[in-house]
């Protein structure tokens, strides 16, 4: 498409996942693309999208997935945030 991205964007740093925060993980990198946004930026998830992927992939605790969920969505809404200001 002829976008050049800037080196610093094209290698993300490698880190460290504790095995208990691994299925978090995995269903944020799968819902992703589903977030909220407004005139002033990102807002959080499309919790309706949450839904439908957590029935999709048999999430057999919802409630504690959400609430794992809602803290890495806390603190990229709160990255993002500072990068707007």
């Amino acid at each position: 498409m002829g976008v050049e991205l800037p080196e610093h964007l094209l290698k993300a740093p490698d880190f460290e996942v504790i095995p208990e925060a691994w299925p978090a993980v995995e269903m944020f990198l799968r819902c992703q693309t589903q977030w909220r946004v407004s005139g002033g930026g990102v807002v959080g998830f499309d919790y309706v999208a949450l839904h439908w992927l957590f029935d999709l992939y048999g999430v057999e605790d919802p409630r504690q997935m959400l609430a794992d969920l809602q803290v890495i969505e806390g603190k990229i809404v709160e990255e993002l945030s500072k990068r707007e200001q």
